[in-house]
């Protein structure tokens, strides 16, 4: 997956969050940011007969996989932790939300379920003494 990633703010209050209808990344700006010691989360859409970079997350990402993020600080690389599916409409109380230092957390629909489900992948930075593997 090979992504340029746009910044989005959440509307306040919402009780969910969608990135705009396009085939981008977003990386939620009122969380951490890549590299810092807060949790950073970065969504996008799966679509059904269009090839972008988050349909590929429900059927390739697995557990040991190297996840590679660029800023302007430079490159961070993460180790997928797990990737799970969440109902879309528990996504808002899930666990994921807690802050969790030094961890990347990519969120799209789940192709299987494009309306039902996310895919949730969790990484720890690479070296973090927090992380399981």
């Amino acid at each position: 997956m090979d992504q340029d990633v746009i910044p989005l703010s959440p509307t306040r209050g919402s009780d969910s969050i969608v990135p705009p209808m396009t085939v981008d990344a977003y990386w939620l700006t009122p969380y951490g940011i890549p590299g810092s010691s807060d949790t950073t989360y970065i969504v996008g859409h799966s679509w059904d007969g269009r090839d972008t970079a988050f349909n590929h997350l429900s059927t390739q990402a697995k557990a040991g996989d190297q996840v590679s993020v660029t800023t302007a600080s430079g490159p961070f690389s993460y180790t997928v932790q797990t990737v799970t599916t969440e109902n879309k409409n528990t996504l808002k109380s899930s666990a994921i939300w807690d802050k969790v230092p030094n961890t990347l957390v990519l969120i799209s629909c789940y192709t299987a379920d494009l309306w039902g489900k996310n895919i949730i992948v969790t990484a720890t930075l690479a070296g973090d003494p927090l992380a399981k593997g």
